[in-house]
């Protein structure tokens, strides 16, 4: 892109202070994200009996393709603009949310989808960055407005953690409730509050595995293969040692076939069987270089919102992919979350390229901050 520093506009500026770094990194994983659509997701639809073996790649490449105007929108954006789209989409994503409960599809004993023309939407994807934005707002408002902010932020995330729990979905509030756990320590509350906080986090899933019984059923085939169906699993693992250091190439993986959820929960077992390890490391490697850039982009930085907010959104980026890698090596128990910008679903896409614009906003180098208050 051939844009002089002198340039002013809207564009040029935004070209010459977002972190073109993170921007490429982000955009190489919808690229792969794309890649391993196309070795996937024909299978999955031939296995179900879609009408079309194409027709997860021609939703998906439309949801990437918005995905991407997403982020790249949302990160020409000044700070108090990041700050009522946080608000309205918080807002916005927790009214949905609430109304699974009442009239949301009921998949797998959960109700965590709204039926829409055309498609399933997950709100509870988009509540996640944009609460981690509005919490960085009410903790960093704390300085001033005292107690009062800290108190709303705290008295959001209970909220939300009691409608997550509803559903129920364990996962998505273990995701809210760390990064949520991470900004408090961040902005320096008493570390007493924090410890509290921690404590609570344990003895909620000490109760969420004696009181929701498919919780208990994915700890217990964890800890003991014998005590109930691992059979994703198990096929997951084959895959990995199938494809060894270099994989068996794009589009000739078997295992595949044999997972219901190749092109979403599974499809880092996709890349180990087709790609190898060595691809398998790479994107790895590529999802630890946004959290770690993103990190050292906050040193140095002053705006308490700007360090909490950015924290929250890499946090959440960053523990989603494990939980799904680590998921799938059957290094944690199996948790139904999507890898970021790789997995199939319109809803996860859509909403993490929302944080990730967001992430980009905040993260730009700022000559002028007046513009942006």
């Amino acid at each position: 892109m051939a844009l002089s520093r002198a340039d002013t506009s809207v564009l040029g500026r935004w070209w010459w202070t977002v972190d073109r770094w993170t921007l490429a990194a982000l955009l190489a994983l919808v690229g792969f994200g794309y890649v391993m659509l196309l070795a996937a997701s024909p299978g999955v639809a031939e296995r179900i009996g879609a009408s079309s073996r194409d027709l997860f790649i021609l939703k998906q490449v439309f949801f990437l393709a918005i995905a991407t105007g997403v982020m790249v929108s949302i990160s020409l954006l000044p700070i108090k603009m990041v700050r009522r789209l946080a608000l309205l989409g918080f807002a916005g994503a927790l009214l949905m949310t609430m109304a699974t409960l009442s009239i949301g599809v009921e998949i797998k004993g959960a109700r965590r989808w709204l039926h829409l023309p055309g498609m399933t939407l997950q709100p509870s994807e988009f509540l996640k960055p944009c609460f981690a934005v509005v919490a960085a707002w009410l903790l960093s408002e704390g300085k001033t407005l005292g107690i009062r902010a800290s108190a709303a932020a705290c008295t959001l995330f209970l909220i939300v953690a009691g409608v997550l729990a509803k559903q129920p979905d364990m996962g998505m509030l273990m995701v809210v409730g760390s990064v949520f756990f991470a900004q408090l320590f961040v902005a320096g509350v008493n570390l007493f509050i924090v410890g509290l906080c921690g404590l609570l986090g344990v003895l909620g899933g000490i109760g969420a595995y004696f009181l929701l019984p498919h919780f208990q059923s994915r700890i217990d085939r964890f800890l003991d293969p014998a005590a109930g169906d691992t059979y994703q699993v198990t096929v997951a693992m084959e895959a990995f040692g199938h494809g060894g250091l270099l994989g068996v190439g794009p589009g000739e993986g078997r295992l595949k076939g044999m997972l219901p959820d190749a092109h979403a929960d599974f499809v880092f077992a996709v890349a180990g069987e087709e790609f190898g390890l060595a691809i398998c490391l790479l994107i790895l490697t590529v999802f630890g270089f946004v959290v770690l850039r993103g990190l050292l982009r906050l040193l140095g930085e002053k705006d308490m919102f700007i360090i909490l907010g950015a924290t929250g959104l890499l946090t959440q980026f960053g523990l989603q992919a494990f939980i799904n890698m680590a998921s799938a090596l059957h290094l944690i128990p199996t948790k139904g979350m999507t890898l970021p910008f790789i997995s199939y679903g319109g809803s996860s896409v859509v909403a993490v390229a929302l944080g990730m614009g967001m992430l980009l906003a905040l993260t730009r180098r700022r000559l002028a901050r007046m513009e942006d208050e």
